[in-house]
């Protein structure tokens, strides 16, 4: 039996969205490109901003606090809109949610390169989450109806996990070398021509689509629980750090982003045109998939930022030393992606690589949980770097995994919901890990270690708990998650 999203027979929806069989196979890896394109802004924009914090602090005059919010304003945005986004552009079209997406992130792209102050660079840093998450909301969305062949669609995912993984590399790499050859301002002035021509080659290859019109889910009233939910859920998350986990700000406000997102799901199940039809949760595999997502994804931050600050803060490496030498993870896990994943996911199926894929990542953080304060690249990293490769085989896997079972009319929602846990899953791992780092920190510098004995010993225990979290997606994986039928 064929599974939702791989209709045997073409429909209408296929039709207007260029995903029938005699749509000419070049227009849609043409529209893949351009699909790719504009994720690899995104995330390179991501990246590139935090190897180039100090120089704006020293430009803009931002205090310590202040300075957070030039990432934390994005995420925001970003986390708070994706699930909107993608339900808007089943309703509008995605190919015109995608573009505007595009759109506002370039001009805010701008904004955010010509600001002098503060407040400015902050403003333009959350039109920046909004665009990004207008146009990524769609993405997967597109992608699964044009490509609906199992093996093509292993191929494009493949290929779309590939751009995240080159994304986050070359950022950190262009973010330490425009930084200094240029200045802080060129980090966002790099989008510009990526932007425009994203958008006037999409305009030529995406197919275009009508949407199911606004009087198929025009709940305004969810739309706004949803997105506050969102939003403030967030906020609470990233400020963690500054007030505690038991703050009174840290209770409250994650209480009421509960309250928010609880009315909205009841809301979902009375309103006569739903924002988010609840019948997407029945999937085992939708719901797997996503859980699965913010356990993975969580426990992915020790690598990304906790390796990086280790190597930085005890190794004492450069910015730009410390991203050459996380290039060997980004080049495995985009050669896993582009040359690997799709064929393993076709034979095997995308649980089994996931459940290997998730082993793999687990093995990973345990041998970082021994790392020593003076560590060796070639002998106590570079393995490292080499297992992290795997993840190429998790993150196309989830993806299609988490599109699975979508009807034609609700994959942009899908596709947003996918995106949304992939942020919360980041943000929680920003929250926890960090947060447990610093105080294991303490309390070692309390007991009169050396500053960098005390920084690895709170990173031990990161690592610790990232490879207990991928233990849990393991299992969750194992248990929840089902073959998928061809």
């Amino acid at each position: 039996m064929s599974s939702p999203l791989e209709p045997p027979l073409a429909t209408p929806l296929d039709t207007a969205l260029g995903s029938a069989p005699d749509k000419p196979r070049a227009s849609r890896w043409s529209a893949l490109v351009v699909l790719s394109a504009a994720m690899l802004m995104t995330i390179l924009d991501g990246s590139i901003v935090t190897v180039a914090m100090p120089a704006i602090q020293r430009d803009l005059g931002f205090s310590p606090a202040g300075l957070s919010w030039t990432v934390n304003a994005y995420l925001i945005a970003f986390g708070g809109l994706l699930l909107l986004a993608g339900r808007l552009g089943d309703l509008i079209g995605r190919k015109a949610m995608f573009l505007a997406g595009n759109v506002v992130f370039t001009a805010a792209s701008l904004l955010a390169g010509a600001a002098t102050t503060p407040g400015l660079l902050i403003a333009a840093r959350f039109l920046q989450g909004a665009g990004s998450a207008m146009a990524s909301a769609v993405v997967l969305g597109i992608l699964v109806t044009l490509f609906t062949d199992p093996a093509e669609r292993a191929k494009a995912i493949g290929v779309f996990s590939f751009t995240g993984a080159a994304g986050a590399s070359i950022g950190q790499v262009l973010g330490g070398v425009l930084t200094d050859a240029l200045s802080w301002h060129w980090i966002f002035f790099i989008n510009l021509p990526i932007g425009v021509a994203t958008v006037l080659l999409a305009i030529r290859v995406l197919p275009a689509d009508r949407g199911a019109g606004l009087s198929a889910g025009a709940d305004v009233l969810g739309a706004a629980l949803v997105t506050g939910g969102l939003m403030l859920g967030i906020y609470t998350v990233v400020k963690v750090e500054e007030h505690g986990w038991t703050a009174p700000h840290t209770l409250g406000l994650g209480a009421l982003s509960v309250a928010l997102l609880a009315a909205f799901t009841v809301r979902q199940a009375r309103a006569r045109t739903p924002l988010m039809p609840l019948r997407i949760l029945r999937s085992r595999n939708v719901v797997g998939a996503n859980l699965v997502q913010v356990l993975t994804l969580s426990a992915m931050f020790a690598f990304q930022i906790i390796v990086a600050l280790f190597m930085q803060e005890v190794l004492a490496y450069s910015a730009l030393g410390m991203g050459l030498a996380m290039l060997p993870a980004a080049v495995a896990i985009g050669g896993v992606s582009l040359f690997v994943s799709a064929r393993l996911n076709t034979r095997f199926g995308e649980r089994a690589v996931l459940l290997v894929g998730l082993v793999l990542l687990a093995g990973a953080m345990v041998k970082l949980t021994v790392v020593p304060v003076d560590a060796d690249y070639v002998t106590d990293l570079l393995p490292v770097m080499l297992l992290i490769a795997s993840g190429g085989l998790v993150l196309p896997a989830l993806a299609s995994l988490g599109m699975s079972d979508a009807k034609p009319d609700d994959a942009g929602l899908v596709s947003g919901l996918f995106n949304t846990t992939q942020q919360v899953g980041m943000a929680v791992g920003v929250a926890v890990l960090s947060t447990l780092a610093a105080a294991r920190t303490g309390e070692e510098l309390a007991s009169g270690v050396t500053e960098p004995a005390a920084l690895t010993a709170g990173y031990h225990v990161a690592f610790t708990v990232a490879a207990a979290l991928l233990a849990a997606a393991f299992a969750v994986a194992l248990i929840v998650l089902r073959k998928r039928s061809r």
